[in-house]
């Protein structure tokens, strides 16, 4: 297997208001933000899409037409890259993510692989928004798989807890997925695991040993030795403005050029070279 580190992107995520961070929203912004974080080495781009009308973009959209106009104006900026589409929905109208990714065919969307408690606490002690059940059941978890396979897609496993982590074993054991493997540690989040580097050789004992694998770290200065234990231990490396605003000297940024460059060096500083979108290609299998 290749040493080379992977770079993904996290353009912009879903929860950020871009009346209060710079986050790009319109086919425009992000094929722009692409094309800063293209150039500093990521090969793969991460997208949610947001609402296009006036005053909405902190809003979530399914609109297949948004998916495809975003999607072409960041293969137009950046020649070659590889889209990896959102799907995370929570409840049991997701059929607006399931048609975003049978219509739009993209290299890798992300597969949610277990349900979470999405949770987190203010330092009042009080909740700092309505507990809420991050829902992926076993049912909805084969129903994108389902979509995916129809159209080559590859699965990119989001696991935010460790017992997420095996489940995505059993859904190799039981036949519900057959195809290249790729796992995406989440971590960061409140309720889910923490950023927490020590936590990474546990995480690779349960993997499938022929998977690929990354880590999300969400949060803020703190995260970036998670991203430089990654890098040592062989994982491909991801951020984004969905992820953080922050280098680890604490400095805020206002694109995901910087954040992808400091990914690019921690990849270095680890001995090792940046892929191209090419070998990213070679390197995950893509089909499409």
């Amino acid at each position: 297997m290749s040493n080379k580190a992977v770079i993904t992107c996290a353009l912009n995520g879903v929860l950020t208001d871009p009346k209060q961070h710079h986050v790009p929203v319109t086919p425009e912004e992000m094929a722009r933000e692409a094309r800063r974080a293209f150039d500093a080495g990521a090969s793969i781009m991460h997208i949610h899409l947001r609402q296009q009308a006036p005053n909405k973009g902190h809003l979530p959209s399914w609109e297949v037409s948004v998916s495809r106009e975003i999607q072409q104006a960041i293969r137009e900026a950046c020649p070659g890259v590889i889209i990896n589409h959102t799907s995370g929905v929570s409840g049991p109208n997701y059929q607006g993510a399931l048609d975003c990714i049978r219509e739009t065919r993209p290299e890798i969307a992300a597969c949610n692989a277990g349900s979470l408690n999405y949770l987190k606490v203010k330092a009042d002690n009080s909740w700092a928004w309505p507990p809420m059940m991050f829902d992926n059941s076993v049912e909805k978890v084969q129903d994108y798989l389902n979509v995916m396979k129809a159209v080559n897609t590859i699965p990119e496993f989001e696991c935010f807890d460790v017992g997420i982590v095996r489940c995505v074993g059993m859904y190799r054991q039981t036949g519900m997925y057959e195809g290249p493997l790729e796992y995406n540690f989440v971590m960061g989040v409140a309720s889910g695991m923490p950023a927490d580097p020590e936590l990474l050789p546990i995480l690779l004992k349960l993997k499938r040993p022929e998977a690929n694998w990354q880590v999300t770290a969400i949060g803020r200065g703190e995260i970036w030795p998670l991203h430089q234990r990654c890098a040592e231990l062989g994982g491909h490396l991801r951020s984004g403005l969905e992820d953080t605003f922050y280098l680890a000297d604490g400095t805020k940024v206002e694109s995901n050029g910087p954040l992808v460059e400091a990914l690019a060096a921690c990849a270095r500083r680890a001995g090792r070279e940046i892929a191209t979108p090419v070998e990213a290609r070679q390197i995950f299998g893509v089909r499409n």
